[in-house]
């Protein structure tokens, strides 16, 4: 069994890369994540039991071994996960290997090949193309929609639009398809563009980027500058992946759920002149108010201070290792108060997405600040559940001399 204190030995970068748990040579699990040392971290945190569940809790008792492949991007992480996973089979990814609602990248069987992300089970029932290749399974569909996006900003490809027909579709129109519906691209080129995103997905980048420079040479010794010139570009952006649209997805799956039940706690103080300081948390779950999970805290040594007074209520309640561990949490402030949060959640381990309700004078919500994903996603739950915290917090204000505190 690993311990924590075993960490170290493994010299975990702050880099993306897939990590392994192993029983000696044989794989257990295989995961994806933005910082290794963080995410490898986080299965050791004191509420493993009631945050991972029984699979994962035998996982690290049954783990002797922890081994890791740095990547130069996420979204390399995300496509070696797959290919890891298909490999070695592990027998506690048996959910992703099994479930046929998770997500494979498809290429068909054309003369202009569309590259497709489609469902295991619409595989199984048969599809109206014949697929000539198939990457996955992806665990993540959200963030191998953003991989593909990413992809097909390097290499446009064809998923849609019909060749030939004379009428630009959309994407040419913005540069990710390269024209096949147009005949500005030749059938020979263009199977030149499904090759390298083939092996791109295959996991082997550095092939492409050889591939690429020799293409790049060729055009230039002919003359073709332009062309020599946007193929350098191909390699610089495979050198230099951007994929932070990544990031918020993958930090996302390596958070947990207790059962099916999403949790989203919110946090608020009030005073007067910096006197009587006081703060709260709030708890919804399934879009309900949980107003037995409520707490009322009596804020020490941050008088008039909200920053302080947060970061003093959230160091007491993540003292609490037997409450149940949030999927989300809500602040009332602005970047001050959405960053002491971040620093106090991080320094407990606890890796869960937060936002900061912005205010105006009137004390009327005015803005959301943190992941965009999730602010579309929620934005109706931490809004109510924000007011909800204020309320509470002036009612905890106005009448504390009748209130039980936490200590």
């Amino acid at each position: 069994m690993i311990k924590s204190q075993d960490l170290k030995k493994y010299h975990l970068p702050d880099a993306p890369g897939v990590y392994f748990f192993k029983a000696g040579n044989r794989v257990l699990y295989i995961g994806k994540a933005t910082s290794l040392k963080d995410r490898v971290k986080s299965y050791f945190s004191i509420d493993l039991i009631s945050t991972r569940g029984p699979l994962l809790v035998d996982l690290i008792y049954k783990a002797n071994k922890i081994d890791f492949i740095k990547t130069d991007s996420v979204l390399e992480a995300v496509i070696l996960e797959a290919n890891l996973i298909k490999k070695h089979q592990p027998k506690y990814n048996t959910k992703e290997k099994d479930n046929k609602s998770f997500n494979y990248v498809v290429i068909t069987k054309e003369d202009f090949p569309r590259v497709l992300i489609v469902r295991g089970r619409e595989i199984d029932k048969g599809l109206p193309y014949v697929i000539k290749n198939k990457f996955g399974p992806f665990t993540n569909g959200t963030a191998l929609k953003s991989a593909l996006k990413i992809v097909r900003h390097i290499f446009p490809f064809r998923d849609r639009c019909v060749p030939h027909s004379s009428h630009p579709c959309f994407n040419y129109q913005i540069g990710l398809c390269p024209g096949i519906c147009t005949d500005a691209i030749s059938k020979r080129d263009y199977q030149r563009v499904i090759r390298n995103i083939k092996l791109f997905f295959e996991g082997k980048k550095s092939q492409v980027i050889r591939t690429l420079k020799g293409e790049m040479k060729a055009f230039a010794k002919r003359g073709e500058y332009e062309n020599a010139g946007q193929t350098r570009n191909k390699i610089f952006s495979l050198n230099h992946i951007q994929d932070v649209a990544l990031l918020p997805s993958l930090d996302k799956e390596g958070l947990r759920e207790v059962g099916e039940s999403f949790r989203i706690e919110a946090y608020d103080a009030a005073h007067l002149s910096g006197t009587n300081n006081v703060g709260v948390m709030v708890v919804m779950e399934r879009g309900e108010y949980k107003k037995s999970d409520y707490r009322k805290f009596k804020i020490q040594n941050s008088k008039g201070n909200d920053t302080g007074a947060l970061a003093e209520m959230l160091n007491r309640r993540l003292g609490h290792a037997e409450w149940p561990y949030p999927n989300l949490v809500v602040v009332d402030g602005g970047l001050a108060q959405l960053n002491i949060a971040r620093k106090i959640t991080r320094q407990h381990r606890m890796l869960t997405p937060i936002v900061a309700v912005t205010k105006d004078d009137h004390h009327k919500s005015k803005a959301i600040i943190g992941d965009e994903a999730i602010v579309s996603k929620y934005k109706s739950q931490i809004l109510q559940i924000n007011n909800e915290a204020h309320r509470f917090a002036v009612k905890y204000h106005r009448s504390k001399s009748q209130l039980k505190y936490i200590d």
